[in-house]
């Protein structure tokens, strides 16, 4: 076989699934564009909901196009999230033809269970955090004798922000099992070295959190800790199950 046909042999399986790539990338952003245009038709209705957790203020606009590019903001993010579902399922049908079957059952789990966590992190963001957050930094400006203004692009941000984070935050027992079931942490290892998972929690929260007020990072980091536990849980039922003390149980019958 010459040397031009090797070549080209090993093209052709490359373009094939560069074309692929192509495919579900514009399948995915079809269909972001689709539920980003829905959620464009019902902005006004998403604007209310993300008001709720806003109490003894009003929104107000202070540049003339800030409500405007705020409306197409929201209608992106929601779009993104609402439309995420099918994107991790063109990415899955895109990688699951390079697994084994067993790879591809774990695939499938974590695609749903990823989704599922992150809308989890989302609801319990809107219902539980934002409430005490913007109640508590209201409540501050106010009892100073400050009048709350607040720009609708400020509070979108800050809302945004905030549940974006606590919906990657919200994967994180899902990392940490997959992570063992992958045999690149031990439950054990970071059981022992708690003190300092706390620590990071808080330098994450600290890093995360629009503002430097303590209240709002133990918000943040509270929940971190105890998903943290919980993967840690996740991990020993479902993670890789090491040999204690590195003693295989061959080792472990002839020492008997």
């Amino acid at each position: 076989m010459s040397g031009k046909k090797i070549i080209e042999d090993i093209k052709m399986p490359i373009i094939k699934h560069l074309i692929e790539l192509r495919t579900r990338l514009v399948r995915s952003a079809i269909m972001v564009g689709i539920a980003f245009s829905a959620a464009l038709y019902f902005t006004k209705d998403i604007i209310k909901i993300l008001k709720k957790p806003l109490a003894n203020a009003e929104l107000i606009f202070i540049s003339p196009a800030e409500a405007f590019w705020v409306t197409f903001k929201i209608a992106f993010i929601v779009g993104l999230i609402f439309s995420l579902p099918v994107v991790l399922y063109e990415l899955w049908k895109f990688i699951a033809p390079g697994l084994k079957m067993n790879e591809r059952k774990y695939g499938i789990i974590f695609v749903s269970s990823s989704f599922v966590l992150f809308v989890m992190g989302l609801v319990f963001c809107a219902y539980v955090i934002l409430p005490f957050a913007l109640s508590y930094l209201i409540s501050y400006g106010l009892d100073v004798g400050m009048k709350p203004m607040i720009s609708v692009g400020n509070y979108i941000d800050f809302v945004l922000k905030f549940s974006i984070a606590f919906g990657l935050i919200f994967e994180l027992p899902l990392a940490i099992t997959i992570l063992s079931k992958l045999g690149v942490i031990d439950p054990k290892m970071l059981s022992k070295h708690r003190k300092y998972a706390v620590l990071l929690a808080f330098i994450v929260s600290a890093i995360l959190t629009p503002t430097p007020d303590v209240f709002n990072q133990t918000l943040m980091a509270v929940p971190i800790i105890i998903l943290f536990e919980l993967g840690l849980i996740s991990a020993r039922l479902f993670g890789k199950k090491r040999e204690e003390e590195g003693v295989t149980p061959k080792e472990a019958k002839e020492g008997a």
